[in-house]
């Protein structure tokens, strides 16, 4: 059973069982496209292999790599199931065409990601789907705009990318009920370690495994986790027909990350806070957004509902958007680069480039943001590269 006291187990060896034919103690990677069969109709394994019910005819359908790694997923997130794919967008599209028809409405973050704006503004509303971008740190904002369009979905970020607002999934998750809507959580920034939305109330979890999860900056796939059976039957039938899955080799260096994801996590949040601190004193910085700062406006729902409060890091600064990228441009340690969560620390101007796609929309984000990805390098080194790249 996943509890949270044992998450660290979890992560080593739920569906992560030594290899009955040769005892390895890793999965192996699959690398395989097809299976023999016992008979016309009849798969290799029968209901045992597969580990959903089923077993393998094909890897677009089920991987035995990919299998051990949806199993971890859903034990890590309390959930009936998990699906792996090739990418976070791929997850999140394959959610959305099962869910979603022509007609159909939801209610977004006014801060989401810049890839899940794009998803629902270029691609969604051409195909009939409307949206709405709400502030989902205010449940009475949520309810509002949930009563005046009946929303298919209400969409959460706790924390949001790249202003790391707090949204509160038990109270959202009332309002989802209510409304007879779906509550997806993008659990990205948290990871499953520091938050678990399922025991809150979600309904769907997503994630980019690329971030937190793989952690190593060398694989991109996305899941989703799911607290209902039949959805997860919905989302695996849609998962085969689409085929956006994460090959073996992906899932193989997810589940190889997944085993350190508790202890870098530690080390993420501890380095985080001490940097969120500096940066609090700093001359030159007019705001810092970090949810583990007291002076943060969702600190005590974040204390509440997270067991730390994550290594992602934005500011502004006073000198506004050219000083913005220059700074980006001194680090040393710190690689300007997109992306998030791996062990190296990352740089980065969402205005411009992570959420480049928001660019004049209501989801603009401000022109002088500076959003850190802080790694498990050594704080000092961290500290002192940000120090200098700041003009000290």
């Amino acid at each position: 059973m996943a509890r949270e006291d044992c998450f660290e187990t979890l992560a080593i060896h739920a569906g992560q069982d030594p290899d009955p034919l040769t005892g390895a103690v890793v999965p192996p990677i699959y690398q395989v496209s097809t299976y023999k069969q016992d008979g016309v109709g009849g798969l290799r394994g029968g209901n045992v292999a597969g580990g959903w019910g089923h077993g393998f005819e094909y890897s677009r359908t089920a991987n035995p790599t990919r299998t051990a790694l949806e199993e971890c997923l859903a034990a890590l997130d309390g959930g009936t199931r998990a699906l792996a794919f090739a990418s976070g967008m791929a997850a999140e599209d394959c959610l959305l065409r099962t869910v979603c028809s022509p007609g159909d409405h939801v209610i977004i973050p006014d801060d989401a990601y810049g890839g899940t704006f794009r998803l629902f503004s270029k691609v969604y509303e051409r195909w009939g789907v409307t949206y709405q971008p709400v502030p989902v740190s205010d449940p009475a904002a949520v309810s509002a705009a949930a009563r005046e369009h009946t929303p298919k979905v209400i969409w959460l970020e706790t924390p949001t990318n790249p202003l790391l607002n707090i949204a509160d999934i038990t109270a959202l998750a009332a309002i989802a009920g209510d409304a007879g809507a779906l509550l997806v959580v993008d659990n990205t920034f948290a990871s499953p370690y520091l938050q678990r939305p399922i025991p809150l109330g979600a309904d769907v979890v997503v994630h980019s495994t690329t971030k937190y999860l793989g952690g190593h900056s060398d694989v991109v796939g996305g899941a989703l986790v799911v607290a209902d059976a039949a959805l997860g039957e919905q989302l695996a039938f849609h998962q085969n027909a689409m085929g956006a899955v994460t090959g073996a080799f992906d899932a193989w260096l997810t589940l190889r990350g997944i085993k350190t994801l508790a202890v870098r996590m530690d080390r993420h949040c501890a380095n985080a806070a001490r940097i969120a601190e500096m940066l609090t004193a700093h001359p030159a910085v007019s705001q810092v957004l970090y949810p583990g700062l007291p002076s943060h406006r969702g600190h005590e729902l974040a204390a509440k509902q997270m067991r730390g409060f994550g290594g992602m890091v934005s500011f502004r600064l006073k000198a506004g958007p050219e000083q913005a990228a220059a700074v980006c441009a001194r680090t040393r340690l710190f690689t300007l680069a997109e992306s998030l969560g791996g062990v190296e620390s990352l740089i980065e101007l969402p205005g411009k480039m992570t959420h480049a796609s928001a660019a004049g929309s209501p989801l603009a984000v401000p022109e002088d943001l500076i959003r850190l990805s802080v790694g498990i390098e050594s704080a000092g080194d961290l500290i002192e590269d940000l120090r200098q790249a700041l003009g000290e």
